[in-house]
């Protein structure tokens, strides 16, 4: 049988692993308790009701474009640019999915932050 005896200096040294445990723990826990009553007394807001205003495709810079629109990035942003500039503005949206890279899931998950005037 193997025992260890240990000072009490070394006791206190092992136990302080623990005790720091403990105390980084608090604050994971109390955000928890935070964002649990945050979601039980405003409800689960969706994160697209947190979206900014919505752009104009016919006017907005590629920046504006890639920034405001989900599954947009600048490449997207710039082939939607060069599309509005050779055919002109865009009647309506739906048009977009003539650009190369958009299609119908992502005009229809941006539908609402797409506007024309």
């Amino acid at each position: 049988m193997n025992m260890q005896i240990f000072s009490a200096a070394q006791a206190r040294s092992l136990s302080a692993p623990l005790q720091t445990r403990q105390l980084n723990a608090l604050p994971r826990i109390l955000r928890a308790y935070v964002m649990g009553f945050m979601v039980t007394c405003c409800g689960a807001l969706p994160l697209t009701s947190l979206a900014e205003t919505p752009v104009n495709i016919n006017l907005a810079t590629a920046e504006s474009l890639a920034d405001a629109l989900e599954g947009v990035g600048l490449a997207k942003a710039y082939r939607i640019i060069e599309y509005r500039e050779a055919y002109g503005p865009f009647e309506q949206i739906d048009e977009l999915a003539a650009v190369q890279g958009i299609g119908q899931a992502t005009i229809d998950k941006n539908r609402d932050a797409i506007r024309l005037q």
